[in-house]
């Protein structure tokens, strides 16, 4: 091998001017990429860690923005405006029924979608308690079961669930199965045989296509989303995905997490989400669909509910990053306390700049995070920030032994936000996300004592900590810099 590069460079030595053509090369190469990651108007720190990478690996560095750099996504954006005529009017701004807050009306204009009540919310956690609860909600099951999630194992819990919808589907209910191509990448055709042959759709968000010409790979945009629609009537959100490694009934070592079911006018929020992801990824139009079936006319209302819910969505194909902003705002918004319980932690400068603040004003600025998450690189990351947190006077707890996966907000006693974002970059900007925000005291409640037990069994990360230099302090500053690209 080394003989090969030594005879390599001889040849392109031996070329008259090769030096400078290399450097011209190198010189264009730059200034083009430079250019074009320029034009994106990211955040600064993103944009030059990715120049200064860019610059520092060349050629490789081209490579690996081409499978993972930042990425725009036009196209979807004019499908999912598209999906929406003809559905019902959306563009009620706070409606005279509800108690819209400053909040409330930041999230209908950055997603499009109103606040909302919901008849019923019920917390379940971790997923022995969610898987139970969707096969049951499943069976019952008469018209539609619409299905999005980001990984779904070919495992127990996947085996059962994809047994559940063949059922339905022979008994004539619509099926519908939305995957992410990379987290759900396990899964094998044979697998989804039985739910294909049984009459349910599957189809494949972002497909791998690293061969395809002139057209560069959405590696680094996945739907993160976890969602299930029955009927129009009943919805499952959260962060729990399809695999045994959060249940806990099979693995005493599964994740920690929460999940929630839904039900009232707030699932036609949910299922328009469904609906533009579906139309986005399979190509098909609105004629392929039973608008009556999907939202019926005998469906919940509005006026039936008495909680107070708003869906959150986000992802590369909006630049309002709708769920990063409503959790600053919430933040600002609060007067009390702020809880914030993630696995993965990589904030942004408005992110941290809110959070400190909400601690030097004297709120009761909590953080949950895990003692060491499923990416050592994230945890280290993550960690870099402690030492503004503590200081500002943030009470940090890291959750152990057990992987904590939760995604929850509390801001005083009324208000809350749980989906599937994490409380990092990727979710913010890269990944499609989902979140529901309630205002309404008796769910926070329910929700305060869930979390206020993860606080107990959590250990408290104290200022003083000793922190060697060469096995935390230099590994978290190193992991910190790559932050903006995680």
């Amino acid at each position: 091998m080394r003989e090969a590069l030594h005879h390599l460079w001889t040849g392109v030595s031996s070329i008259p001017h090769a030096a400078q053509i290399l450097a011209a090369a190198y010189v264009v190469y730059l200034v083009l990429l430079a250019g074009y990651i320029v034009l994106q108007k990211r955040e600064p720190v993103a944009t030059l860690s990715w120049i200064l990478s860019l610059a520092a690996l060349p050629y490789i560095g081209l490579f690996v923005f081409y499978l993972i750099g930042p990425q725009k996504i036009v196209r979807q954006r004019l499908r999912r405006g598209r999906s929406r005529e003809g559905m019902e009017a959306y563009n009620v701004v706070c409606p005279a029924d509800l108690h819209c807050t400053e909040l409330a009306r930041i999230g209908q204009a950055t997603t499009g979608l109103p606040p909302s009540t919901a008849t019923a919310v019920d917390w379940l956690v971790d997923g022995a308690a969610t898987y139970a609860a969707i096969l049951a909600a499943v069976a019952t099951a008469r018209r539609h079961v619409n299905l999005e999630y980001y990984i779904f194992e070919p495992d127990h819990a996947g085996s059962a669930l994809r047994d559940a919808l063949a059922e339905r589907a022979r008994a004539g209910v619509k099926v519908r199965l939305l995957l992410d191509a990379v987290g759900s990448s396990r899964i094998r055709r044979s697998f989804l045989q039985p739910l294909v042959d049984a009459g349910g759709e599957v189809v494949w968000f972002h497909p791998r296509q690293l061969l395809k010409p002139f057209q560069r790979p959405w590696l680094n945009l996945r739907t993160h989303r976890k969602l299930v629609v029955i009927d129009g009537t009943v919805a499952f959100t959260g962060g729990i995905n399809i695999t045994d490694e959060e249940d806990e009934s099979r693995d005493p070592n599964a994740y920690r997490d929460l999940h929630t079911r839904l039900s009232g006018h707030v699932v036609r929020s949910l299922q328009l989400v469904f609906l533009e992801d579906w139309i986005y990824a399979s190509g098909q139009g609105m004629d392929n669909f039973d608008r009556e079936d999907l939202f019926p006319s005998d469906g919940p209302v509005r006026e039936d509910g008495t909680v107070q819910a708003q869906v959150l969505v986000s992802g590369p194909d909006s630049s309002w990053e709708a769920i990063h902003r409503m959790h600053v705002a919430a933040i600002h918004e609060a007067s009390r306390r702020v809880w914030l319980v993630t696995p993965y932690f990589v904030p942004g400068e408005a992110a941290r700049m809110a959070l400190t603040s909400a601690a030097l004003g004297g709120l009761d600025t909590r953080l949950l995070v895990p003692r060491r998450s499923d990416s050592l690189f994230v945890t280290l990351a993550g960690r870099s920030y402690y030492d503004e947190l503590l200081q500002a006077g943030v009470k940090i707890y890291e959750y152990g032994p057990r992987m904590l996966h939760t995604k929850a907000f509390i801001a005083d006693d009324d208000t809350c936000i749980v989906g599937s974002a994490n409380f990092d970059h990727r979710s913010f900007r890269l990944n499609f996300e989902l979140s529901m925000l309630y205002h309404d005291h008796r769910l926070t409640a329910q929700l305060d004592a869930i979390l206020a037990q993860e606080f107990e069994r959590a250990t408290p990360v104290l200022p003083d900590r000793h922190r060697p230099l060469w096995r935390q302090r230099l590994p978290e500053a190193f992991a910190r810099l790559a932050s903006p690209l995680l």
